[in-house]
């Protein structure tokens, strides 16, 4: 194998490394946004039963999931909040 043949390949390795390092940001995001939303969705579930003794419930629909699925644990509280006012 010559000197022909190794740059190439080395010039190949560097180009997947580089696009495999700019595909891994986007997965950590999508990571995160699953991790708050499984968390989220724990934490709703725990209010709902100890809520269900008094009358307080937070309903799980496509936006209160999509808010605790964005800002977590606060993204429960704001839910919460709204859900007692409203």
């Amino acid at each position: 194998m010559d000197f022909t043949m190794i740059l190439p390949i080395l010039i190949g390795v560097a180009i997947l490394f580089v696009v495999l390092k700019l595909l891994a940001l986007p997965m950590k995001l999508i990571i995160k946004l699953v991790i708050n939303g499984l968390v989220g969705g724990v934490i709703i579930f725990v209010i709902n039963l100890i809520g269900a003794s008094f009358g307080f419930a937070i309903t799980l629909n496509w936006i209160t999931a999509l808010i605790v699925g964005i800002l977590g644990i606060p993204g429960v509280v704001i839910v919460a909040i709204l859900q007692f006012v409203i």
